[in-house]
């Protein structure tokens, strides 16, 4: 999900919270808890400060995001609000452990994924059934927030049931994107599910072979093609690795990818995100620029 989106699941943690009877330091150490154990997982965004190697696909949303750091993060928030307001309410972790695993459990239901159990495996864990920015989550959290301001109901009951719809939300776009996916399954050798913004509209980037099909519908309207690709798969491409290090994590980084070989460039591109013929997850070099080995 996005950073908007994560920092609003932290506030929605909050609010869901039982604060009644609650000392001013224990709520301000809830607080911060819910919040940063929503966004702490995207602290990796600073390895672009030493990524030389064109490394940042594979580290963002990496071990920093794996379930096994979980507790890890859950404590260090602990520790950081014990030293500032000398709270010791387990509370405390146990919120932050929520919102550090809605996080990570979140991203892995988008097409970008996570490495979820990293150290242990380095595989992109991404379902595709729930678009990076899903409007009618904010909608729901907007609804809940509405309610709590205009009819002045207790706020944490409020909130406990915007989550049952988040929650129910997701379950019912989740059911769509596998019944989706399993549609096709047996008319590629390889194929991925993305999310569209739109509730319930779906994207499948099919492959045989060197021919890449992208297709986008619904349930309950079917799919139609929208657009037939074809992939120079057999061409070497340790060039491009080797001038492009980015091109290399995305080759590891994405389910398969489209090669494109002409007279102007080398290049892969992921087919999932590949919106009116253009890619927009694309590395590549100009040809003119260095020597192709033939």
């Amino acid at each position: 999900m996005d950073s908007v989106t994560h920092a609003l699941f932290g506030l929605t943690i909050y609010g869901a919270t039982n604060k009644e009877d609650m000392p001013k330091e224990v709520k301000k150490s809830v607080f911060v808890a819910a919040v940063a154990g929503s966004m702490i997982p995207d602290i990796d965004v600073i390895s672009q400060l030493w990524d030389t190697e064109g490394m940042y696909q594979m580290w963002h949303r990496g071990i920093t995001h794996s379930i096994f750091l979980v507790p890890v993060w859950a404590l260090l928030i602990w520790l950081v609000c014990f030293l500032i307001w000398k709270t010791k309410d387990r509370r405390i972790f146990y919120i932050a452990a929520l919102a550090v695993f809605i996080h990570n459990t979140s991203d892995i239901l988008n097409a970008w994924g996570t490495g979820y159990f990293e150290p242990f495996s380095d595989a992109r864990l991404g379902f595709g059934t729930i678009p990076i920015v899903d409007v009618v989550i904010w909608l729901i959290m907007l609804i809940g927030f509405l309610v709590v301001k205009i009819k002045k109901v207790t706020p944490h009951k409020v909130y406990k049931i915007v989550w049952v719809f988040i929650i129910a939300h997701i379950l019912v776009q989740s059911i769509q994107g596998y019944i989706i996916y399993q549609s096709t399954v047996d008319q590629y050798e390889e194929q991925a599910l993305t999310a569209r913004f739109i509730p319930g509209h779906f994207k499948i980037a099919g492959k045989n072979g060197l021919e890449v099909e992208v297709l986008q519908g619904t349930v309950w309207g079917g799919l139609e093609v929208v657009d037939q690709i074809t992939s120079q798969a057999e061409t070497n491409l340790d060039v491009l690795f080797r001038e492009n290090p980015r091109a290399k994590t995305l080759y590891q980084w994405s389910p398969f990818v489209v090669v494109v070989d002409d007279e102007e460039k080398l290049g892969i591109y992921d087919p999932r995100f590949f919106r009116m013929g253009v890619p927009f997850l694309y590395e590549y070099i100009y040809k003119e620029d260095v020597q192709i080995e033939e």
